[in-house]
């Protein structure tokens, strides 16, 4: 009997987590990442090409395939569907928090451990980036997962975890390259600390088992190369390090990290700052580990939001002791309670109410999407407004829970972050409902994508193209009856007797289908 009830538990912990990782609506891509990974996925499965990332008909060798590579094998096994794409994302999401959830336990206890995958999945930049296509919440796996095993090496004969922190390297790399010595570097005061295990076989097992899919790839992709892979990764790194578009200043992640882990951010700071004065052994993972991490993060030019994913369980592991820390203070848990059940709530009506009458017509959302992004703003602040003094330490935990985890469930199932280009892909599925559309292929004049408006657009509607055709240089390659994706609106001016426009859409501008008469 008990153990029924511990398996229905267990079950109902899973069961909870469903309207915030799965949604069945119609999906469609952004362009930049998962638009370009998805297209270059297409390609592995339409040219059989399982070894070289291409873009049209050129490589592209400053990045590993281990992400195409995952989502054409997910399409190839359960079906050429936008579903299936998403498919390797979900799953290491899944599996990230239930690291999460070991962390809880190996570094707290049992009690409220579900609490910090909660948290993690209710944080505004993991719930964005477990529902895009992207190899980063794949690597972050893997980056938790290797910070799990480290902390479950206790001695020299717990062989799994030494074998398993060496695998996560290797698995990491082949998803975002030299990114990996990052949060091997940030580890290195907790390593040091563990050091007996870099001496035992398992963890150089380990680490060539993990480096397996990396160097398989190399092997195959070097004799189509005139010199090895790694010197074109190194190029890519090169300009990461150096100024580019990507730069931004040294201070990007103090203003970046409080929007980005909303609304667990001043929990999470609070953590981390409490977490320094706390056990020896604890504060190397929650403390030293991310503050390292960010530092060494701050001094690459390259910045950008979804690098600090790799820390966003540590950041709700700390978000937790942040909670547990103010309600058991007797200097603060008064004003932490006026701020979350009164300023909080306000502020969260107040941004509401002016949404809905000054902005909500200006927007590009339709109906569902602005009902459940309002319902859950509501909910949200009508959550933590219940907070108060009397409310016990748990009761303070599901009320504040309670409330994002219903403002995240709302957004994903309006499709705001599953359909994020809605109307591409209404526009586009007119298209497909053609007949000459659906008989042939559809060519696409690359000569118009000079631009990143231009290039986003092609990215996005070949994805949803049922017949993609080859890139041509010119639309004056096209023969007789074929169609093509183009922006050349003088040649088709000038050549009016030999082209006709089938499809042509604002939305979908600067492209516009053509036949060839």
């Amino acid at each position: 009997m008990n153990y029924k009830i511990l398996k229905f538990r267990y079950l109902l912990k899973l069961f909870i987590f469903i309207p915030l990782i799965f949604y069945f609506g119609k999906r469609s891509y952004i362009a930049f990442d998962e638009g370009f990974y998805a297209l270059q996925a297409r390609w592995i499965l339409d040219k059989g090409n399982w070894t070289i990332p291409l873009w049209w008909d050129e490589y592209v060798l400053d990045r590993t395939i281990g992400l195409q590579f995952l989502i054409a094998k997910s399409q190839n096994l359960f079906g050429r569907n936008i579903f299936s794409a998403y498919l390797p994302t979900t799953v290491a999401s899944i599996l990230m928090l239930f690291t999460t959830y070991k962390l809880h336990e190996e570094l707290f206890n049992k009690k409220y451990a579900i609490i910090s995958p909660l948290i993690l999945a209710t944080t505004y930049l993991w719930f964005d980036y477990s529902h895009l296509a992207t190899q980063d919440i794949i690597y972050s796996c893997l980056v938790t997962i290797g910070v799990l095993a480290l902390v479950k090496i206790k001695s020299k004969n717990n062989k799994f975890y030494i074998l398993l922190f060496g695998m996560w390297i290797g698995l990491a790399f082949m998803m975002k390259t030299f990114l990996v010595f990052i949060p091997l570097f940030s580890l290195a005061p907790y390593i040091f600390f563990k050091k007996h295990f870099l001496f035992i076989k398992f963890f150089w097992l380990g680490l060539l088992i993990g480096f397996i899919p990396f160097l398989f790839w190399t092997f195959s992709i070097n004799p189509y190369l005139d010199k090895n892979i790694i010197f074109y990764l190194v190029e890519k790194f090169n300009f990461l390090s150096s100024k580019n578009t990507f730069t931004n200043p040294f201070y990007y992640y103090f203003w970046n990290i409080p929007v980005t882990f909303l609304p667990w951010s001043v929990f999470a700071i609070i953590g981390t700052i409490y977490n320094i004065s706390q056990s020896k052994e604890n504060k190397y993972i929650l403390a030293f580990f991310p503050l390292i991490l960010l530092a060494s993060l701050s001094i690459f030019s390259t910045k950008t939001p979804y690098y600090t994913l790799q820390i966003s369980s540590i950041f709700a592991l700390n978000t937790y002791v942040g909670i547990k820390f103010l309600f058991n203070s007797k200097r603060y848990s008064r004003f932490f309670i006026f701020m979350t059940s009164k300023i909080i709530p306000l502020l969260i009506f107040a941004l509401t109410f002016t949404y809905y009458f000054f902005f909500k017509d200006s927007s590009n959302f339709n109906t569902k999407e602005n009902t459940f992004l309002i319902l859950g703003l509501l909910f949200l602040g009508l959550s933590w407004s219940f907070t108060k003094n009397k409310n016990s330490f748990k009761e303070i935990l599901i009320i504040l829970i309670i409330g994002p985890y219903l403002f995240t469930s709302f957004l994903l199932q309006s499709g705001l972050f599953t359909d994020r280009s809605r109307e591409i892909r209404e526009k586009m599925e007119y298209v497909s409902s053609l007949d000459i559309v659906n008989t042939q292929m559809i060519m696409v004049d690359k000569k118009g994508i000079n631009n990143p408006r231009s290039q986003s657009k092609i990215i996005k509607i070949s994805l949803l193209t049922p017949k993609l055709g080859e890139g041509l240089d010119s639309i004056n390659q096209l023969k007789k009856s074929e169609l093509a994706w183009t922006t050349d609106l003088k040649t088709i001016k000038n050549n009016d007797d030999s082209y006709e426009v089938i499809y042509d859409h604002d939305v979908l501008k600067p492209w516009k289908l053509i036949l060839k008469k």
